[in-house]
């Protein structure tokens, strides 16, 4: 059994349940993905596959990836992504993998890459508080103060200042399953989930 499987945000939307409730729920695109190399404990040191999601031209794969994919069959991949596995034996190159192997209610986890914000203050950033308005006043949402004047007479590592906000690896976890619909290759999650629209995301069940 894989642990997780790759997929890509296609935006929000809401459902109503059975029992009539209101819930917001992220459509990811699920899959299929394809295992594109097979790694074992004895040779790699580890027990894990490979799997590729999202077709690629040709014109637009290096020679070392094309001789990579080759092994696994024709199709070449935009994404590759390494899931542990129990028993790699179970396995075999070219084999498909899709959303079938998730059931409706279960609690998953889901990581991608969270939207870029650019270059923010510590108000932006961190949740500072503004400095006062009234009259006279510079320091409006300046960090204030971040070092010590006389012990130790430097700036803490780990201070909070201004820097780039967002564009980095974020997971969310225990996100219920409302939904599955595997004639469209479509995971209904309830909830939000990192990241923008067409954004590649990673389905996990927790650990084994």
């Amino acid at each position: 059994m894989v642990r997780g499987i790759l997929g890509k945000k296609i935006g929000m939307t809401s459902v109503y349940t059975a029992d009539g409730k209101y819930v917001p729920v992220t459509v990811l695109k699920v899959g299929p993905c394809f295992v594109t190399q097979i790694k074992s404990e004895n040779v790699d040191g580890y027990n894990a596959i490979q799997i590729g999601f999202e077709a690629k031209k040709e014109k637009h794969v290096t020679k070392p990836m094309m001789g990579h994919f080759k092994k696994s069959g024709d199709t070449y991949f935009a994404h590759v992504k390494e899931f542990d596995v129990q028993n790699p034996d179970d396995f075999t190159l070219g084999q498909e993998i899709t959303l079938d192997m998730f059931e409706i209610g279960e609690m998953i986890q889901v990581t991608g890459k969270s939207k870029g914000r650019g270059f923010a203050g510590t108000i932006k950033r961190h949740g500072f508080g503004r400095g006062p308005e009234t009259h006279g006043c510079r320091n409006h949402r300046e960090p204030g103060s971040i070092g010590c004047s006389a012990w130790p007479s430097k700036v803490m590592k780990g201070k909070r200042m201004p820097g780039q906000l967002g564009n980095d690896r974020r997971t969310v976890r225990n996100l219920q399953i409302v939904d599955i619909r595997p004639e469209d290759n479509v995971l209904l999650i309830k909830g939000p989930v990192p990241g923008a629209k067409s954004g590649i995301v990673e389905i996990k069940r927790p650990l084994f």
